[in-house]
């Protein structure tokens, strides 16, 4: 009777033993990833390990053009101007405080002889010897191909105002005042149709 009872009982336990041994394999079998998404995985991560790799070997090679006259960057041109037009639709003011009077436009001319002339130009003068060696070249702002009259006034406002990274173009908010900023871009949203005394202020000497 002992034997029986005894056999019975390992019976039960070899039994629930199994039992746990395939809840266990179905367990593992059910959190364990497929073959393709390991793969993919490994791929990501791959690609996560050598993209900075082969940035840091290009940018450290002594290639990269760095140099005014060198050619841009594939997509150079795109990608930073696909940047810049997000921040400044974001961030450049929508209302203007100043109108565009004969005294702000002239008080605009003369801040921009004194800030802006050399590497945007005057009217019906050459591009100066600065501008022509900076890249990207800058516009020349009184040529009617680069005139910005069709942007919004706070649009050349932001520009004045906070510069353009990696372009020469610097921002002038800690050295011109408001008004000042203001001024000279209402001038350049109207430079197609200046008063004739704006016009000689800009091409006079001195």
């Amino acid at each position: 009777m002992r034997n029986g009872t005894g056999g019975f009982v390992r019976f039960k336990t070899l039994q629930a033993g199994r039992r746990e041994s395939r809840a266990d394999s179905d367990y593992t079998r059910r959190w364990e990833l497929p073959v393709s998404m390991k793969s993919f995985l490994a791929g990501v991560i791959l690609v996560l390990v050598l993209v900075p790799l082969v940035g840091w070997l290009y940018l450290s090679s002594g290639r990269v053009p760095v140099a005014t006259a060198s050619a841009p960057f594939p997509f150079e041109k795109r990608i930073t101007g696909m940047a810049l037009r997000a921040v400044i639709q974001l961030e450049a003011p929508k209302t203007v405080p100043l109108t565009a009077t004969p005294e702000n436009l002239m008080g605009g001319a003369e801040v921009y002889k004194q800030n802006c002339a050399v590497c945007h130009g005057l009217p019906l003068q050459a591009k100066t010897a600065i501008a022509a060696g900076m890249f990207p070249p800058p516009p020349q702002l009184w040529q009617a191909n680069d005139m910005v009259t069709d942007d919004p006034a706070g649009v050349t406002y932001w520009k004045v105002a906070n510069g353009i990274r990696l372009t020469g173009m610097p921002g002038f908010k800690k050295t011109l005042s408001e008004t000042q900023m203001w001024q000279v871009s209402l001038l350049l949203a109207n430079a197609d149709k200046l008063p004739p005394a704006t016009q000689q202020a800009l091409v006079a000497h001195g």
